[in-house]
């Protein structure tokens, strides 16, 4: 039934074309349209064979059943057929490459593949691409051979499941992608004849190369990784975990990049050999960094890490701290003292207060690391944000000077300049001297000469201030018989701060003061 009513299709289909099949293919799919009657013809052909592929599409095309027919008609007049009036059993375009790729284009044509149709031969053309899926929505193929083409990729093999009829398979001589043995049943379909140099065989040979390559990857993989560590590990430890990162060693790259390159606009300043630039930690951290532009001897770096590894231990609210090396500290806004006494009125208390902050963190030095000097002066001293006085210039080397009278002697200077708001070196002629003898020679008569204007002194508050220049000149006094320790300094001013303290409760009571202190240096709180 199904034999006859193809027939009858394609003797209609035949009549309708045949005095054009002189024309080429392209020109009829442009040129021909549907017959008055083809609807009719359609409509007959499936109440004769409902099995016919157009029968069962919805919404059904009549303009592509139409052009599939064409393309039928020439197709089974270039596969050679003996009568393609009365069937289409076969399509042979075996070494026809520059026809075959076009009748694969119409896909409406094997979407509609006229159920006569058992055997399709593509072999020997050079074909190149994917697996022709379109080729098995010919399901009542019998035999398909696409041997010694180029096509490469997966095959569909869910496809071939439906192909129940298929017995004879050639898929030989093609760069198809391999398959697992245990992914497919096609093997067992179809012995192995039908797969010779296709791809799809499993081969030793091959699985010998890959776990070649697999273990040469592999050891490249590893290689890569170690390279990686190790450049982590020398040139950014920063992105290392906590565990593995070497704390307090910044080296070149950290450096650039916390800097942006060493840019200019992170440039603070440039002397001497020195390069000061602000920069931001990947924690983000702001600091300041120093970089040493002269050529240092290895043994000088040396010393200089090993300082560093000393100093980055420390730990007081009064000195800057300092985070590793090359030198990097941590970075505060605030200025010097000298800049701040130069540029605002500062209050008896608190100067006080800075002078405190100073001696509790030389007396912590000289407890805990007696081996670390200073440096004391109004320009090393700085400020912090809340006002807090930062010792910020450490050494190691000449540290005895600090704790015996050279120490005592610039702490004195550093409360003299404070008090008066005067430069010495730019001041005076003789320099520290020449300020020394100025304080010297109005003490104690004339100090409202002396001390900065700005301060507003009350009387109560004078008298204390004249005891805090008594004890600068105390500690400038290098021909005395005996010089006040660090712990007496400590003591004298907690008692001139406490003696403010308690002057201020009186004019102003049920208030209480910003600042206040403990029993002894260790007890001070100066938040």
């Amino acid at each position: 039934m199904a034999s006859m009513s193809s027939a009858i299709f394609f003797i209609t289909i035949s009549l309708l074309v045949s005095s054009l099949l002189s024309a080429t293919l392209v020109e009829d799919l442009n040129n021909l349209r549907p017959p008055p009657d083809f609807n009719t013809t359609i409509f007959n052909n499936c109440l004769n064979n409902p099995s016919l592929k157009y029968c069962n599409s919805s919404p059904m095309d009549l303009n592509e059943i139409f052009k599939s027919t064409i393309v039928a008609s020439h197709l089974c007049n270039e596969s050679k057929n003996p009568n393609c009036v009365e069937s289409f059993p076969k399509i042979d375009l075996r070494s026809r490459p520059k026809i075959t790729p076009l009748y694969l284009s119409f896909n409406f044509f094997w979407k509609y593949c006229p159920l006569t149709i058992v055997s399709v031969d593509l072999s020997n053309n050079s074909l190149k691409g994917s697996f022709p899926s379109d080729v098995l929505l010919c399901n009542q193929l019998q035999n398909l051979d696409l041997s010694f083409n180029h096509f490469s990729g997966d095959i569909p093999l869910l496809n071939f499941s439906h192909l129940s009829n298929l017995t004879h398979l050639n898929l030989s001589y093609n760069h198809f992608s391999e398959l697992k043995i245990s992914d497919s049943n096609l093997f067992q379909r179809f012995n192995s004849s039908s797969f010779v140099h296709s791809g799809l065989l499993p081969s030793h040979q091959n699985y010998n190369i890959k776990t070649i390559i697999l273990l040469v990857g592999f050891l490249l993989f590893v290689a890569l990784i170690v390279v990686c560590l190790g450049w982590l590990c020398f040139a950014r430890p920063d992105f290392l975990p906590r565990v593995l990162n070497r704390n307090h060693k910044f080296t070149t790259c950290m450096l650039k990049a916390a800097t942006d390159g060493f840019s200019k606009k992170n440039l603070v300043t440039k002397s001497n050999g020195v390069s000061v630039y602000k920069g931001v930690l990947r924690d983000g951290t702001k600091v300041k960094i120093e970089i040493y532009r002269d050529n240092v001897s290895r043994e000088n770096l040396r010393k200089f890490a090993e300082e560093c590894k000393l100093l980055v231990q420390m730990r007081h609210t009064n000195l800057v701290r300092i985070l590793g090396w090359c030198l990097v500290t941590e970075w505060t806004d605030g200025e010097n003292i000298e800049l701040w006494l130069a540029g605002s009125a500062p209050s008896w208390k608190h100067i006080l207060k800075i002078l405190i902050g100073v001696v509790e963190s030389t007396l912590y030095m000289q407890e805990q690391w007696s081996q670390v000097g200073y440096d004391l002066s109004t320009s090393s001293v700085l400020l912090s944000d809340n006002l807090e006085p930062l010792i910020s210039r450490l050494k190691i080397g000449d540290h005895l000077s600090n704790y015996t009278a050279n120490g005592i002697y610039k702490f004195g200077l550093f409360l003299l300049e404070m008090m008066a708001n005067r430069r010495p070196s730019e001041e005076f002629e003789q320099g520290e001297a020449g300020f020394i003898e100025y304080i010297r020679m109005h003490y104690p008569g004339n100090l409202r000469t002396v001390i900065d204007e700005r301060m507003k002194l009350t009387q109560n508050t004078f008298d204390r201030a004249k005891l805090g220049i008594g004890l600068g000149l105390m500690c400038t006094d290098q021909k005395a018989g005996k010089i006040p320790s660090l712990d007496e300094i400590y003591h004298m001013i907690v008692k001139v701060y406490r003696s403010c303290l308690v002057f201020t409760s009186e004019n102003y009571k049920g208030t209480h003061s910003h600042c206040s202190v403990g029993q002894g240096h260790k007890g001070i709180q100066l938040r």
